[in-house]
């Protein structure tokens, strides 16, 4: 007896003392499909990625879709082991379109039968609904949409799940952030969409873009806000993936041929948003609180701007990612467009 108490105190320091092993999450990377989106990618890193989602499915207000994974695709995921969700979009994000399918009960049956039957037919673990642009006036219509190919999907044995644009449900009466929460943020019942269907990608990246000013692709406190918002209205935790970027800002100003001049902001790849920074002897000014580097510089009088996704931005990241226990895991886009050197953050972080 004597010698077993003292086995079980020894098991109890062991257990005390050696550090717990880091439990994997789920990785879910966008892409694989082509040029620009990591088709020379995938196979480099499969075994860091759970599932490979690649954009390649979109459907019109009629119910017709269209595209397929490239055989390429379909045969490494077979060979690899990884999970395959593709996505199913509004082309262009058109918001006509997408108006149209909605309110449309044969287009939307037209619609999931066909997902159904491509799911089966090429062995995909599932689906994520990637529509975008919906006004906020279809917001049910989405819900009863959604939650239709969830019950279709679940009984063919797929998942179902939908890339969320994050809202903390405050904007100004008029203005820009009225403008993106009528047409892109206030469109999602997450509470309901997690309900039906098997977890939400939240999709804290595109903080700043296109239609903005240069700023964080997805600072910190950003990406906090939207996250404690969504647990805040009954969202579970462990049915939120959280979306991480892999790319970077640029913005600069054009010039465009029907006269008019603006700023862009474009996704670039981490290699291009090195190259600008060092061909104009930048350094890069890391933002602690953001949780992000940036660098600016002037060019014929005017300044141009990168933010940067690097290494120390994901594991910036992803200590934030883990002061969220239970979330499911994280989703990333764009493979393809990362610093290298984040597959060893991903893999010392996330236990992989």
């Amino acid at each position: 007896m004597r010698s077993f108490l003292r086995f079980l105190s020894i098991a109890f320091l062991m257990s005390v003392l050696v550090p717990a092993k880091v439990m994997a999450q789920e990785v879910i990377v966008y892409g694989g499909s082509g040029s620009g989106r990591g088709a020379d990618e995938f196979l480099k890193h499969a075994s860091q990625i759970d599932v490979i989602s690649p954009q390649v499915y979109k459907v019109d207000s009629l119910g017709v879709a269209s595209g397929g994974v490239p055989e390429r695709l379909l045969r490494e995921a077979r060979e690899s082991n990884t999970h395959l969700m593709p996505l199913i979009m509004n082309p262009g994000f058109d918001q006509h379109h997408i108006h149209g399918l909605l309110n449309n009960p044969d287009a939307r049956k037209k619609t999931i039968d066909f997902m159904v039957k491509e799911g089966v037919e090429n062995g995909f673990w599932g689906w994520q609904f990637d529509f975008e642009n919906v006004h906020s006036s279809d917001r049910d219509a989405f819900t009863v949409f959604f939650q239709e190919a969830a019950h279709a999907l679940h009984a063919a044995g797929m998942t179902a799940s939908v890339a969320v644009v994050p809202t903390n449900d405050v904007a100004e009466e008029k203005g820009f952030s009225r403008y993106m929460q009528d047409n892109w943020r206030g469109n999602f019942d997450m509470v309901a969409l997690a309900e039906a269907g098997d977890f939400i990608s939240l999709m804290t990246y595109a903080q700043h873009g296109g239609p903005t000013a240069p700023g964080p692709i997805a600072g910190l406190p950003w990406m906090k806000e939207m996250l404690e918002y969504a647990l805040s209205i009954g969202v579970p935790v462990e049915k939120i993936s959280l979306g991480l970027p892999f790319y970077s800002g640029y913005w600069y100003p054009d010039y465009f041929s029907n006269g008019t001049a603006r700023v862009r902001g474009n996704e670039i790849q981490f290699s291009k948003a090195s190259e600008l920074l060092a061909a104009n002897k930048v350094e890069p000014i890391w933002l602690a609180e953001q949780g992000v580097s940036y660098g600016f510089w002037q060019q014929f009088g005017v300044f141009h701007w990168v933010f940067l996704e690097n290494a120390r931005s994901m594991q910036a990241k992803l200590d934030l990612f883990h002061q969220y226990p239970g979330l499911r895991g994280v989703s990333i886009w764009v493979l393809g467009a990362e610093d290298p050197v984040v597959w060893d953050v991903m893999k010392n972080s996330l236990g992989q």
